[in-house]
């Protein structure tokens, strides 16, 4: 299944793929994504980190970016906090790397996860109305460049995902910056990407 993110429904067909367990083909503030829903409830039938690696033919222990609506909400995961140099890039091309709490509502075990605000108020939106974060990484096999063109996208990963969305060709653009932030405030740079760290 194939929209564009101008479709009137385009956030609500989204998000409910994404509810449902689906993997999709998502717009983002840098290049586009593969997206899953976090399920938080540890149901077995959730599983799109797994399918999201199958299609990129991606290692199992490689992580996956977790998109989150808004910047409050890292702290429902974490009890890290992000100094303000940093948090002005949210929303926006930024993933921190941070050290997760025991309460958090995360149904499985995990030490650290890599979180992002992304800057799209679309993808925003989308992610609210999931209720969880959402997965996301680059759309290419592993090993290949990332695709920017919609006719590419399409011809490659049409019949491996239950949606994609287009919103056009992304041509340069840059992967976020990521960093590894500490619990004392510090940080260190894992990759440098479209925010100058």
């Amino acid at each position: 299944m194939i929209c564009r993110k101008t479709d009137s429904d385009s956030i609500e067909k989204s998000s409910d793929v994404l509810k449902k367990g689906g993997v999709l083909i998502l717009p983002t503030d840098t290049v586009y994504g593969f997206s899953g829903i976090v399920d938080l409830k540890g149901r077995p039938e959730f599983k799109s980190d797994s399918r999201i690696r199958s299609i990129k033919g991606r290692e199992e222990n490689k992580p996956l970016i977790q998109l989150i609506a808004k910047p409050e909400d890292l702290s429902i995961y974490t009890d890290v906090k992000l100094p303000s140099g940093l948090l002005s890039a949210w929303p926006g091309p930024l993933t921190v790397i941070v050290d997760i709490k025991k309460d958090s509502p995360f149904a499985f075990t995990c030490q650290t996860v890599a979180f992002r605000c992304p800057g799209d108020e679309w993808l925003r939106k989308v992610i609210e109305k999931c209720g969880a974060p959402v997965y996301s990484t680059s759309v290419n096999r592993s090993g290949c460049p990332v695709l920017t063109e919609e006719r590419k996208i399409i011809a490659e990963f049409e019949g491996e995902c239950d949606l994609i969305v287009l919103a056009g060709d992304t041509g340069n653009s840059l992967p976020s910056t990521i960093v590894r932030l500490q619990s004392d405030g510090s940080y260190s740079l894992i990759r440098q990407g479209a925010v100058k760290v």
